[in-house]
């Protein structure tokens, strides 16, 4: 290996720990959801152990991190986000636009068109979310409200109110969500013209 390599892979210990540490996860707690042993994290994280592609993997999805990140890549000079749409999502087609861990994370929906006569499955959960339609017509069940909005129309709110979108028979929707796990609001500011 040359020196470069061997100053990226001596780098990855101390940030594997600072991934840890900056969460609040116990080696105990991010060994049974990597299935890596504790003493192989200790030994990563101290930098006794070089990583394998095989512990990385894991590393990685429990961190929300890419590779490129979690090994400090240097840059390939493409500013341009790979927008993968995420698996599992149903019919709906689900593709992330921001690629930090934590915070508010921002996503884009592709809904195919919806029937009218679905009867919505309301869920709750920790957050707080914030859409804004793009194209098409976005149901929006909040609680008691039962919402139809239109492109150009935006809507915010606790995600632990019930709530549920969909498309309508009108055809598919698009929109963009904002989405905070720990209640981070996304905030909008517009700048005040001077009064002349």
């Amino acid at each position: 290996m040359d020196d470069a390599t061997d100053r990226t892979l001596d780098a990855v210990g101390p940030r594997l720990k600072h991934l840890r540490q900056q969460r609040g996860v116990t080696l105990s707690d991010l060994a049974a959801s990597t299935g890596i042993s504790i003493s192989t994290l200790s030994r990563l994280e101290s930098g006794a152990r070089r990583p394998t592609l095989e512990q990385l993997l894991p590393l990685a999805r429990n961190y929300g991190v890419t590779l490129d990140e979690l090994v400090d890549a240097p840059p390939t000079g493409d500013p341009r986000v790979n927008m993968r749409p995420l698996a599992g999502t149903g019919k709906a087609t689900v593709i992330p636009l921001s690629r930090r861990p934590g915070g508010i994370q921002a996503y884009k929906f592709i809904l195919p068109a919806g029937r009218d006569d679905v009867t919505p499955e309301l869920r709750t959960h920790e957050g707080f979310d914030w859409a804004f339609v793009l194209s098409g017509c976005l149901r929006l069940v909040l609680g008691e409200h039962d919402l139809l909005l239109s492109p150009g129309e935006a809507v915010e709110f606790d995600t632990r109110t019930p709530h549920w979108f969909g498309a309508t028979s009108a055809g598919p929707v698009e929109y963009l969500s904002l989405f905070g796990t720990q209640g981070e609001r996304a905030h909008v500011r517009t700048t005040r013209t001077r009064a002349t």
